[in-house]
């Protein structure tokens, strides 16, 4: 037996408080016991059952010294009263607890923490003498003498291999209860007087659990029919029973695995199977079973193959097959614990011994990687959120966080080193400690931490005995709990600021214990870090989801060898840095590029005091790194960029107007046109810039994108065109010159990937020639598009001028009366669909205003167009669908033209548009979504089509925006390569490893506007 591990703070002096003064008033005497309720405590100490204890005036209140060391002395007093009520006077308990002070000082113990056991002493006074035994309590107790006990209790035979209760009505649960509590009893006082650690306490409540499991399985026995089939049935200890760590109360979990009895001729797996059932459910009904005792704990068996779905028990034989075809990385994890525990011995050590390779094979499988960042989700956001602050084992920092981060490194190591394979955390982190996979100082932290946690979690249990592990919030219950921890002076404030530090150090640990070892491979380390090899480092990196880990190290190695300052702050910002990597889709491209950008701005004296202070501009420069090729190349023309990541403000879209001034400042600055229009396209690279990291935080919507990308647009060619009509060489006062925004640029929904449609119109001004007019506003023109779309250190704004009248044959710029002329004489219907979305953009304003004026009555008819034009409308459609998809494309994943698309939502509002925006006002927009909303509004299109239409255009838009930030490339697909389909699904904000949903979501909400398209626009149905 260890001796007491209590720090000295918490270790009450049992013989210096068995004197009390005399001379201060009983009153006084209570309070300084600790004693709240005041007036209830002299009741209780001038009634007649504690006269037994203190005398009948309450003259001996030293008597109660021990009450100052107990969790909650107002609580032990009053069970203290009851249990001395409810024992015979002839028991002597008060005269034993008058002169063992050691006793008394350990039944105060139990009674201040657990009520339950308290209310349990109070119905079995008896029980009492577990606490009255020194000797035996400073023995540990013995998992053998403990099965003993329980199946006595039972009435069953302990050194009979299958033990049979003398039956198993309410009589002999009731006994098994009672030997249940009165061992939980022995261990409670062990563990709350100090004399033993959490570890040691976790395994005797296990050696319990395998003993009441033992006594159940021989009540089960006791309840089955005379002629039932013989059979071997095994009970499998999974989760915290198969670690040996069990809390006060916990589930149980088990799996159970049976066979007939081949010793036996005659007997049909069947039979076996039965019998076995009917065991495993008589096992489960006598530890859960409410009776006049209570109930023990449940025993969940939902770790079995099939989950609630799946049969009890299996054979040995189909639990392989199972784990061979079917079982799921959580389930290969889960079995990293399996024990037996209690039936079968040797029936239960082939178990083990059968799917213990599946276990340290789990990380070689496809998914691994995917499915470990589910779990690790799943944990988190399935708690509530109203106590996910006070979560001792879910929350940020809990116990699950260590379990989780040692069973990981368990499975990516344990495949090669078999001494990592215990199934005990603690004893697992040492191994990894001992062997070099984790820092032996973070090892030990992180166990301190972890017994911490566990310990305050007992505690929690004990009060009530009830599965709990959330934080409390009433000012008493934090009291007990502090205070049974050793904090007596100021218990609330002194228990919660340990409880947070030892939740922020487990965090900081769960984050850095996957990836500090992986610097050793590649650099030097402070003693006391873990020692990989760097074959370890490559398969950590590999399980971690590194696609090229030999790759990554020796990007790690450049980082961080040397003894520089720079070296020395990349080793404390990379083991983060690598975990928000790896969270996201594509992280050798995270490490990749945070070289390059470290390259260019590491000798900066901000750069890594940035990323070190601001975490938040860290975690940021990593989703972008490993999420979005576009942002990083954006980012690698200019890394200094990268200052934005620390501020919220920053990555807010910038007005319009905030954005043509910076344009003319910065053409103000330059004299030579090279320079002014560099400094308009590096505007406009910073601004997609901080536009594709909002989009990448979900900072702005898809709404808010296309109006921002727009903004940027128009922003870009106003400065350029200040630049052109200066370098074109045009004569002040020549002509009038506006820029006409088509397409998505008129709409104001511009994706990442979209080119910039425009018309040019230009008008001489008095007296100057037409032709000399028209020259001007031809080289005006181009030198607008060469510069914008010349190759730089900056994206190309790709300026398409296709359509214009006549389209790509027809005139590059026309004057407004060539253009009035034109749409007057020769105009096409798909011109007036065009001019839906035209709006001026920059240029002269008034000119531009007057091209507009010029169009209206042309994409507005008064009257709406003939039906013989929207027939032509419609045949153009079809016919475009037919030809313009790309050969091979799947029309039901092509984003723009295929079914239920970008352009099946457009077109179907912009024939409700051309048929009668004449008459509604409303309708009058170059914006898809505005107009769609005012068409519904006029009961042009019912509410649900129009909602079907918006999310099929929302989710087309959103899918062909993620598909340029992650690939860099623009593609109107959505792509069905699992690496391409999980980065985009990522940017849209699907969990990793639920790609999959962002496929069936498309397929069903264009599915759905595509049948809308064809009854609105086609007239079909």
């Amino acid at each position: 037996m260890p001796v007491s591990t209590r720090p000295d703070h918490e270790q009450p002096d049992r013989q210096a408080r068995a004197t009390m003064s005399r001379s201060v008033s009983p009153r006084t005497s209570l309070a300084r016991l600790g004693l709240i309720d005041l007036d209830r405590a002299e009741r209780l100490v001038s009634g007649p059952v504690l006269a037994r204890l203190v005398g009948p005036d309450g003259g001996d209140l030293d008597r109660l010294a021990p009450l100052a060391g107990a969790a909650d002395p107002d609580q032990a007093l009053i069970l203290l009263d009851r249990l001395l009520d409810a024992s015979p006077a002839d028991v002597g308990m008060a005269d034993r607890l008058r002169v063992d002070v050691d006793a008394m000082g350990r039944l105060v113990d139990v009674l201040g923490m657990s009520e339950a056991l308290g209310d349990f002493l109070v119905r079995h006074p008896d029980a009492w003498l577990v606490l009255a035994d020194a000797d035996a309590l400073s023995l540990a107790p013995s998992g053998t003498m403990t099965r003993r006990v329980l199946l006595e209790s039972v009435g069953a035979d302990p050194d009979h291999p299958e033990p049979i209760a003398d039956g198993s009505g309410p009589d002999v649960l009731d006994r098994m209860r009672v030997a249940y509590r009165t061992c939980l009893l022995g261990i409670a006082a062990r563990d709350l007087s100090g004399l033993a650690e959490m570890d040691a306490v976790a395994t005797w409540l296990t050696d319990l659990a395998d003993a009441v499991l033992e006594a159940g399985l021989a009540v089960a026995r006791a309840g089955l029919p005379v002629d039932t089939a013989p059979c071997r049935l095994a009970v499998i200890g999974m989760g915290k029973c198969g670690a040996r760590e069990l809390n006060y109360v916990s589930d149980v979990d088990v799996i159970f695995v049976a066979q007939a009895d081949s010793g036996l001729a005659g007997l049909d797996e069947p039979a076996a199977l039965r019998t076995a059932t009917a065991l495993a459910s008589g096992l489960m009904r006598a530890c859960s079973a409410v009776t006049a005792e209570g109930t023990i704990w449940e025993v969940d068996a939902n770790l079995r193959p099939e989950g609630r779905q799946g049969a009890l028990v299996r054979t040995l034989a189909s639990h392989v097959d199972y784990y061979q075809r079917w079982a799921k990385t959580w389930e290969y994890q889960a079995l990293l614990k399996a024990r037996p525990v209690a039936g079968d011995r040797e029936l239960g050590q082939e178990y083990v011994d059968a799917v213990s390779p599946f276990v340290w094979s789990a990380a070689d499988h496809e998914g691994f990687v995917g499915d470990v960042q589910a779990m690790r989700r799943r944990v988190e956001t399935n708690v509530p959120p109203r106590i996910a602050d006070r979560e001792l084992k879910l929350g940020p920092g809990g116990l699950r966080d260590v379990e989780f981060c040692v069973q990981l490194l368990q499975l990516v190591h344990g495949r090669s080193d078999v001494m990592l394979r215990s199934p005990t955390t603690l004893v697992a982190l040492e191994a990894l400690a001992v062997w070099g996979y984790v820092g032996r100082d973070d090892a030990a932290s992180l166990a301190d931490a972890y017994r911490f946690l566990r310990t305050l979690e007992h505690r929690l249990q004990l009060h009530r005995l009830r599965r709990t592990h959330t934080m409390p919030e009433a000012e008493a219950d934090l009291r007990r709990l502090g205070r049974s921890l050793g904090y007596r002076s100021d218990p609330v404030p002194d228990l919660l600021a340990a409880w947070k530090r030892h939740a922020r150090e487990v965090r900081r640990l769960h984050e850095k214990l996957f990836y500090r070892p992986l610097l050793q491979a590649v650099a030097r380390l402070d003693a006391g870090q873990a020692r990989l090899t760097p074959q370890a480092a490559e398969e950590r990196l590999l399980a971690l989801g590194y696609a090229d880990p030999a790759g990554a190290l020796r990007h790690l190695e450049a980082l961080t060898w040397g003894v520089s300052r720079r070296a020395a702050i990349q080793r404390t910002l990379l083991p983060v840095m690598l975990g928000w990597f790896a969270d996201g889709p594509d992280p050798d491209a995270g490490v990749l590029g945070f070289r390059r950008v470290s390259d260019e701005l590491g000798s900066t004296h901000w750069y890594l005091r940035l990323l070190r202070d601001e975490s938040l501009a860290a975690e940021r420069l990593a989703l972008v790194l490993a999420s979005s090729r576009y942002a990083t190349d954006l980012l690698l023309r200019a890394p200094e960029t990268v200052t934005m990541l620390a501020d919220d403000a920053e990555l807010r879209p910038r007005d319009l107007q905030a954005l043509l001034a910076e344009a003319r400042a910065a053409v103000a600055r330059h004299e030579d046109p090279t320079g002014a229009v560099a400094a308009v396209r590096a505007l406009r690279r910073r601004e997609l810039f901080r536009l594709a990291v909002s989009q990448l935080t979900h900072a702005s919507s898809i709404d808010q994108a296309g109006d921002a990308l727009s903004d940027v647009a128009v922003a870009t060619i106003s400065g350029a065109l200040e630049v052109a009509l200066s370098a074109a060489g045009t004569s002040p006062g020549t002509i009038r010159f506006s820029v006409i925004g088509m397409g998505r640029l008129g709409g104001a929904e511009l994706g990442f990937g979209s080119d910039v449609d425009v018309m040019f119109v230009y008008e001489a001004v008095d007296g100057v020639d037409d032709t000399e007019a028209n020259s001007a506003a031809f080289a005006i023109a181009n030198e607008l598009r060469a510069m914008l779309m010349a190759p730089s250190s900056d994206p190309p704004l790709d300026v398409d001028a296709g359509l214009r009248p006549e389209g790509r044959q027809g005139p590059l710029v026309r004057s407004l009366a060539s253009y009035a002329a034109y749409y007057e004489r020769w105009s096409a219907g798909w011109e007036a669909q065009a001019l839906l979305r035209a709006r001026p953009i920059a240029g002269d304003h008034d000119l531009g205003e007057r091209f507009i004026r010029l169009v209206d009555p042309l994409r507005y008819p008064v009257e709406g167009i003939s039906e013989e034009a929207a027939t032509e409308v419609r045949r153009l459609k079809a016919r475009m669908e037919s030809e313009r998809l790309p050969r091979g494309a799947d029309p039901a994943l092509h984003t723009k033209l295929g079914r239920g698309g970008l352009s099946d939502v457009e077109w179907v509002v912009q024939l409700l548009q051309l048929q009668h925006a004449g008459r509604i006002p409303s309708l009058r927009t170059t914006r898809t979504l505005p107009a769609l909303a005012a068409a519904a509004e006029a009961g042009l299109i019912d509410s649900p089509d129009a909602q079907s239409l918006r999310r099929a255009w929302e989710l087309a838009s959103q899918v062909r925006n993620a598909s340029m930030l992650a690939r860099g490339t623009a593609s109107d697909m959505v792509p069905t390569k699992a690496r391409d389909l999980r980065a985009i699904a990522s940017i849209l904000g699907y969990p990793m490893g639920d790609a999959g949903r962002l496929l069936d979501d498309y397929r069903r909400v264009t599915r759905r506007a595509r049948a809308v398209m064809e009854r609105v626009f086609y007239q079909a149905g």
